[in-house]
């Protein structure tokens, strides 16, 4: 009973001096995006570095068959696709930088895959940024399942201390992308509330995607139903160069 009124008069305290307010405010302010403009800003400056003073930077990119570079009739296009095109660009931007491109994703897989083979075939290349690209393949997935997958994914990068970066899918000609409240919409909306949740990096392709629609359409960036061609993975480029 004592220990009871204690704890009481404790809190009543907190509450009443403000400290109270502040620990319970404190949490909501953790919960946000991660700044594209100071994220990956250890990353960055490595990359700034000249030899003998700088080091290997790997950048692995894990997901399904967009990051693997699939086209149209199961060509797989690996240069164009935008893990190389983003290399491109950075090696453009860094040229004393040596950089890694790791192209970890496996056409056709879920998220649920990929995190089951994570720490194995991802952490193992010692990254210092992971981006993760399979909303596209996990409409067919338990959305809740999807979550865990992805929060395991991120937990576990984030514990080495390694950068994430989401994706949301890029488009399937088959799903009006000009809705709102199709099974693409709910997963990207899922990772965007991961990357609140984890204060992690977010990049709406979609939302970039569903903007070219409304001009011009998107079957020019489209080079199947369901893959870019190359000029619709510069897009996602674009974005990603956003965080470098």
């Amino acid at each position: 009973m004592v220990k009871s009124l204690t704890l009481k008069r404790v809190c009543r305290w907190l509450v009443t001096s403000g400290i109270g307010m502040v620990l319970l405010w404190a949490p909501r302010i953790a919960e946000a995006q991660a700044d594209s403009s100071i994220y990956l800003q250890e990353t960055v400056t490595e990359l700034q570095k000249v030899w003998p003073g700088n080091r290997t930077i790997n950048l692995v990119f894990h997901g399904h068959s967009v990051p693997a570079g699939y086209g149209d009739r199961h060509e797989v296009h690996t240069l164009e696709a935008y893990p190389h095109l983003l290399l491109e660009k950075l090696k453009e931007k860094y040229p004393y930088a040596p950089i890694n491109s790791i192209v970890t994703a496996i056409g056709g897989e879920n998220s649920i895959q990929g995190a089951a083979r994570f720490e194995k075939e991802v952490l193992s290349h010692q990254p210092d940024v992971v981006f993760i690209d399979y909303a596209l393949n996990d409409r067919s997935q338990d959305i809740h399942r999807v979550r865990q997958a992805y929060s395991n994914m991120i937990e576990s990068a984030l514990a080495r201390g390694i950068k994430v970066i989401l994706l949301t899918p890029s488009p399937d000609q088959r799903v009006d992308i000009h809705a709102n409240n199709t099974s693409l919409d709910s997963l990207a909306k899922q990772i965007h509330d991961l990357s609140e949740q984890y204060n992690v990096g977010f990049v709406d392709v979609y939302n970039v995607f569903k903007q070219v629609a409304n001009e011009a359409g998107v079957e020019s960036y489209m080079a199947s139903v369901n893959h870019p061609n190359q000029q619709g993975h510069a897009l996602i480029v674009a974005e990603l160069l956003k965080w470098f």
